[in-house]
């Protein structure tokens, strides 16, 4: 595991209109291969951590560095590259093109950034989840867990240094988000994929190496290899003091 931090927020804060602080001074480090989950009530200030993380938002003050690079630094065509190119994401629903085949999904964002894609390149993403036999199916043709695992490829086909994930299992059923979650934990251990998910499921939360809470715009702790009693213990008693 690399202790270097692929991603570190250095007292952000992000206010909106109305006087609503979705981030109050949060200071945290994401350390490159690890996989964390972030959790939190409702309202907690999750999306817009993931959100200014990943340089989809701008903080209204503090430091956001991701890949070695302060997100500040960049202009707006900069930090699109950036987010292009070392950055993958994730979402709950699987945003999948349903005209399109598993490789040309996956070969999507290469085409997006005007190269040509490697063959070789989206059967390798595609592999590394589990479905390189499957590359000629369209959406419609697989199931929700092969539909997530084909955004996971898509997403990991520019070789990012980070993966967002935004409630990824929040679509599936039981079994098949375990798939998936035993997927990225794979990810992170056998190719050092940095992996920064958040969630609500204490069992899907149990995956990571580290759990982090928030509340009010805040950091409330940390479990570190976290089993799911625990992370769900711990988010009643927040959500009790909230």
């Amino acid at each position: 595991m690399n202790s270097m931090q692929a991603v570190d927020l250095t007292s952000v804060t992000r206010h909106y209109a109305h006087g609503v602080t979705a981030l109050d001074d949060v200071s945290i480090g994401f350390g490159a291969g690890t996989f964390t989950a972030v959790m939190g009530p409702s309202g907690s200030g999750k999306s817009t951590l993931l959100q200014c993380a990943a340089g989809l938002d701008r903080p209204s003050s503090g430091r956001v560095v991701v890949d070695g690079r302060d997100l500040a630094t960049l202009g707006d065509r900069k930090l699109t590259l950036l987010r292009r190119d070392r950055i993958g994401f994730v979402f709950q629903s699987f945003n999948l093109l349903p005209s399109l085949t598993a490789a040309q999904n996956v070969a999507l964002p290469l085409r997006l950034a005007g190269r040509r894609p490697d063959s070789q390149q989206v059967r390798r993403s595609l592999a590394s989840v589990g479905l390189a036999e499957r590359m000629h199916h369209r959406p419609a043709e697989l199931s929700g867990g092969q539909q997530q695992r084909v955004a996971i490829a898509r997403a990991l086909v520019t070789r990012p240094a980070v993966l967002f994930a935004d409630e990824p299992t929040g679509a599936l059923d039981t079994g098949t988000s375990r798939e998936v979650l035993r997927l990225m934990r794979d990810l992170v251990d056998r190719q050092s994929q940095t992996i920064i998910m958040v969630t609500h499921d204490p069992v899907a939360a149990s995956y990571a190496d580290r759990v982090v809470f928030l509340a009010d715009g805040r950091v409330y702790g940390e479990l570190q290899d976290p089993d799911a009693g625990q992370v769900a213990t711990r988010m009643l008693q927040l959500e009790a003091s909230c």
